[in-house]
């Protein structure tokens, strides 16, 4: 059978996740926490599955959740949302990314990408027909040039994809980013989805910048969201996207044959644990800052140069005084002899890049991200 996706194989992920089991490694490689969901949520599942709510739920979304989603959006971005016409769940933020990208991508079109990027993009640019524009940062700032962006537009651009926070680089994009998008999207008429994942972790003081807080910027973009990132339950696989009413129709249409609804039980619990407690959102950023300054301490005395990390719960890693490997070659020596798992910056790239970077997950327990770094400090 012929391939839609010929150029895709086993993910990095799984390929890294995999080597540290066979070799017994510490896994910083793939995003997920090693620490557990907190207790209330967990209790709020059990308590919302034994009453009887696990079956289908309405296809946008169960309305407490859609409306507790619209009020965080008020109390973090100061912008009033339609819940019911603008909040949809999906099942997790993978979901919600391929269905915007259904909903805009038509036959021919273009979408601009900025490298390293998260690997879901391009193959559901892909599926839609369409063509993904790769344009690449560079280490060890990853900073956007506006006027490259502004060359790479065509009368078949149809869309652009930002994340911030971003995964990889862990950097935040700043107000001159989102001026100068606004910009581009003005004199274009194209539209935005900004992959806003790990929106409650950001550090040493500096607050999230969503496309929500720009009334000019929503009105023409899906942004995504992740309640696995916030609330550590990646295996829940719960997400949802906020659009404008028109887009949000769209987006609709797609999500309602792709997954129709999500986990009900979790979406009665979330909307619970998102009204009782909303200190866990405001402290997540303090949470991830002590583990980045544990990690970033303790790498002090090692060979690595340690490269800014702004938000997410990765740190970069430049390993050019160490060894002069690729660095897929570089992560695997690293987990066969050194017992420590990291991702390779390269393989979020369309053309690789001769930088010689690696990213860590630092959302682990402080002796897992110790022992790691004890272990990468004898190079």
């Amino acid at each position: 059978m012929e391939s839609k996706l010929p150029d895709v194989g086993t993910s990095i992920f799984t390929k890294m996740t995999g080597l540290a089991n066979a070799h017994g490694a510490l896994n910083l490689s793939q995003g997920f926490p090693e620490f557990d969901t907190p207790t209330k949520l967990k209790q709020a599942l059990a308590e919302q599955t034994l009453a009887g709510n696990n079956q289908y739920a309405p296809s946008p979304g169960v309305a407490a959740l859609q409306q507790e989603i619209a009020a965080l959006v008020a109390r973090r971005y100061q912008q009033d949302i339609d819940a019911s016409a603008q909040v949809t769940v999906t099942a997790g933020a993978t979901e919600a990314l391929f269905v915007a990208i259904q909903a805009l991508v038509r036959d021919g079109d273009e979408v601009i990408v900025f490298d390293p990027a998260y690997d879901s993009y391009r193959p559901a640019v892909e599926l839609a027909r369409g063509k993904t524009v790769h344009i690449p940062l560079s280490a060890p700032d990853y900073e956007i040039d506006w006027t490259l962006v502004s060359n790479k537009i065509t009368e078949k651009t149809r869309a652009i994809i930002i994340n911030s926070p971003h995964n990889p680089s862990a950097k935040t994009l700043k107000q001159v980013d989102l001026d100068s998008l606004k910009t581009l999207l003005d004199q274009h008429d194209i539209y935005l989805i900004s992959d806003e994942v790990y929106e409650h972790i950001t550090f040493d003081g500096a607050s999230h910048l969503s496309v929500l807080r720009d009334p000019a910027l929503s009105e023409r973009a899906f942004v995504i969201s992740s309640f696995g990132k916030t609330f550590h339950c990646t295996g829940w696989k719960m997400g949802y996207c906020v659009a404008p009413p028109a887009l949000s129709s769209e987006f609709r249409k797609i999500h309602q044959f792709v997954n129709f609804s999500s986990f009900t039980p979790a979406q009665f619990a979330l909307a619970e644990m998102l009204r009782d407690a909303p200190e866990h959102v405001d402290e997540l950023s303090d949470f991830y800052q002590q583990k980045r300054d544990v990690l970033v301490q303790a790498l002090a005395p090692s060979r690595f140069k340690v490269l800014p990390s702004e938000g997410t719960y990765f740190l970069l890693l430049d390993y050019s005084d160490i060894s002069t490997l690729d660095d897929v070659t570089f992560c695997q020596q690293l987990i066969e002899q050194s017992g420590v798992a990291a991702i390779p910056l390269s393989v979020f790239y369309e053309k690789p890049t001769q930088d010689k970077i690696i990213r860590l997950c630092f959302a682990k327990e402080t002796d897992t991200l110790i022992a790691a770094a004890e272990k990468l400090c004898q190079l």
